[in-house]
């Protein structure tokens, strides 16, 4: 919107929706850490354990994810691929951002209009919860009508805010297709009333209709017909596949979601579209109820609790400062080895790993930390910030992992054995990122310059910096692994130590609680909104039976175990240079899971598997996500400079990856012992 115009009132609505949206989720966020913590009290201290905390945390963590939706679209915080739009001309960007909005109100609408559907047959039907409260299950599932409703204004609002010159006549035009449509979709009933001789239904053709209507008011005529013909053309393309092979059909699927992430709509809602136009086209008759069945079934999941746990945890940990004093610690204790810093940045990622879940947070802190500091002493650009891009990957291997925590809720395995599991693959892949700089300091002159010589009792008395991330690792792995905490529960008790280092580093304040508290509330948004995408396509490729098939296909060809996992690992070498690592997880589960447990893989060496592929992802050009974190924090240093010093270090992980298909012992011999 050019400067000096009037700002629609429809698009300050939107913004103050938006508001709305991030404090009710961010206080909703830190009442799921208050009762989890007063559940462990409860438990331990007075021996009364509570009976409603974990269905009350749940129903919580249903209401943060889908009312932070709009906080999250406020913040810019859905992820998509950069790839192509951010190459474009600023306007040309502004117009795929319009584009990507209204693809995504397309899909609000329609979870709108069926989780409205939902909701109001769950309370006439009287449905309750199988738990100890009987809650009406109406009652926790109104925030996601709730939340999508303030999505699709704040959706609406920022198209509004894109294009200048909106006259109050437009913006009451917008308003009456507004009404006429809440209308329309009221007089057409709990059921689909379909148009005789046609597959299609009534409510499904007011909401096309009216969003092209919307498209033509706010953004002009020809991207109302580009959006039409996005997804018309989807639509004719899966109606004239119907009768195409299923693996075929299958293909078309996984292509016409990577064709919309690539036009910049979010990973989430190219999953979410793609996944209804499917439930309409290629089932035998039209299911659009599952997509609020699958929003709720989805989420509603006290493991997924855990994410934005460990995600509040690892943002107070950074709030606190303690991280630099970290990285101060281990540069003396590595000062006179070669590539001294380097393997300070490599210990202090594993360190900060064990507490964050997080390889973007670990990169951010690092990045911030270790980088300049290296820089200041003479270390290449290369190494500095290839080896903090690799540090970085770790984040998500040693425990916690928040993939870990999806990929154990999406397949059933036991999160807290696949956080063992991780452990010494992630000590060892943290040792060869450490020979490995060893090796580069040695063999490149001018890479890393000589340290200096620290006494023992300087190195003795830096350990201090250390404790407040080794309390904070103990207490979460200990009692985790000691089986007094749940993964959420030991989360949130690390939430409230991280909360605590805070005050006692004089970093507390209720300001910064809770916009710490917003900006989790709103990763916990985008990454739900994913799980729900992903749920939502799981039901047609399941539907399908596309899984099933392919599992029959590759065992009729008698293809090896290894030729089996070295195809999956191109698949995720090539998806993970474009697409997120949570995304890519959901996107490939329903898919790949069936097939590697038909190979008699075990469960839990496929989830570290997936996550050490998922690690390669966030380091490989052109478009890792680490790589563009460290760019954002780098200053001057280019990103191609950042993607070769990185690249050294994908070839290790690789190396990793194989070691671990021959001797899968490694993940399975620390779990073993434990249990």
């Amino acid at each position: 919107m050019q400067s000096g115009t009037k700002r629609p009132a429809l698009a300050a609505f939107a913004d103050q929706a938006g508001k709305f949206s991030a404090m009710v989720s961010g206080l909703g966020l830190l009442a799921i850490a208050g009762i989890i913590c007063w559940e462990v009290f409860a438990r331990y201290v007075l021996n009364e354990p509570t009976t409603w905390v974990t269905e009350i945390a749940t129903y919580l963590l249903v209401a943060v994810s889908f009312l932070g939706l709009a906080a999250a679209q406020r913040a810019r915080a859905h992820i998509y691929v950069e790839l192509v739009v951010d190459r474009l001309s600023e306007k040309r960007q502004q117009d795929f951002l319009a584009f990507a909005n209204w693809i995504a109100l397309f899909f609000v609408l329609f979870s709108c209009w069926q989780t409205g559907i939902f909701v109001y047959g769950e309370y006439v039907n009287g449905t309750r919860d199988w738990g100890l409260l009987s809650t009406p299950q109406w009652m926790p599932e109104t925030p996601i009508l709730i939340g999508f409703v303030l999505f699709g204004f704040s959706l609406l609002g920022e198209n509004l805010g894109i294009r200048a010159g909106h006259t109050a006549a437009r913006s009451w035009l917008v308003v009456l297709l507004i009404v006429g449509l809440v209308v329309g979709l009221l007089l057409c009933g709990r059921q689909l009333v379909m148009i005789q001789g046609t597959r299609l239904d009534w409510g499904t053709l007011l909401i096309c209709a009216v969003t092209l209507l919307l498209i033509g008011v706010v953004s002009g005529a020809r991207m109302a017909l580009a959006v039409a013909a996005t997804i018309g053309g989807l639509a004719l393309l899966f109606w004239f596949a119907r009768t195409a092979p299923i693996l075929a059909i299958g293909g078309l699927l996984s292509l016409a979601i990577l064709g919309l992430m690539l036009a910049g709509v979010r990973i989430a809602i190219a999953l979410g579209v793609v996944g209804v136009i499917g439930l309409y086209v290629l089932l035998p008759k039209p299911q659009l109820l599952t997509v609020a069945e699958r929003a709720w079934s989805s989420v509603n999941s006290f493991t997924l609790t855990a994410v934005p746990m460990f995600v509040l945890m690892s943002t107070l940990l950074m709030q606190s400062g303690v991280t630099g004093r970290m990285f101060d610690s281990l540069v003396r204790w590595f000062g006179r080895t070669p590539g001294g810093l380097a393997h300070a940045s490599v210990g202090a990622s594993a360190i900060f790993a064990a507490v964050s879940g997080s390889s973007v947070a670990t990169a951010a802190t690092l990045g911030r930390v270790a980088c300049p500091d290296m820089i200041k002493r003479g270390y290449s650009p290369k190494l500095t910030y290839g080896v903090t891009a690799a540090g970085a990957t770790l984040g998500i291997m040693i425990p916690p992992s928040i993939p870990m925590i999806i990929y154990g809720s999406a397949v059933g395995a036991p999160v807290n054995v696949l956080f063992i599991a991780g452990i010494v693959p992630g000590l060892l892949l943290a040792g060869m990122f450490m020979m490995a700089a060893y090796v580069w300091s040695k063999s490149i002159p001018g890479s890393a310059p000589p340290g200096r010589r620290y006494t023992l009792q300087e190195k003795m008395s830096s350990i201090g910096n250390i404790l407040p991330f080794l309390t904070v690792i103990g207490a979460v792995l200990g009692s985790l692994y000691a089986g007094i905490a749940t993964p959420t529960e030991a989360g949130a008790l690390g939430a409230a130590m991280a909360a605590f280092l805070c005050v006692v580093y004089r970093r507390f304040s209720w300001k910064m609680l809770y916009e710490t508290a917003v900006e989790t509330a709103s990763v916990t948004a985008f990454i739900m909104l994913i799980v729900v995408g992903a749920a939502i396509l799981s039901w047609v490729f399941d539907y399908l039976k596309v899984p099933r098939t392919l599992v029959e296909s590759i065992k009729e060809a008698n293809v090896s175990p290894w030729m089996v996992i070295a195809l999956i690992s191109l698949i995720y070498i090539v998806l993970g240079m474009f697409v997120e690592s949570i995304s890519m997880i959901l996107m490939t589960l329903p898919v790949t899971y069936p097939v590697v447990m038909a190979l008699g893989l075990d469960p839990i060496w496929f989830g570290i598997y997936l996550v050490t592929m998922v690690e390669v992802g966030l380091i490989t050009p052109p478009v890792g996500m680490v790589l563009f974190v460290l760019r954002g924090v780098s200053g001057n240093v280019s990103l191609k400079e950042i993607s070769a010093g990185a690249l050294p270090f994908v070839g290790i992980i690789l190396i990793f990856v194989a070691i671990m298909f021959i001797f899968p012992e490694l993940i399975a011999w620390l779990p073993s012992k434990v249990q």
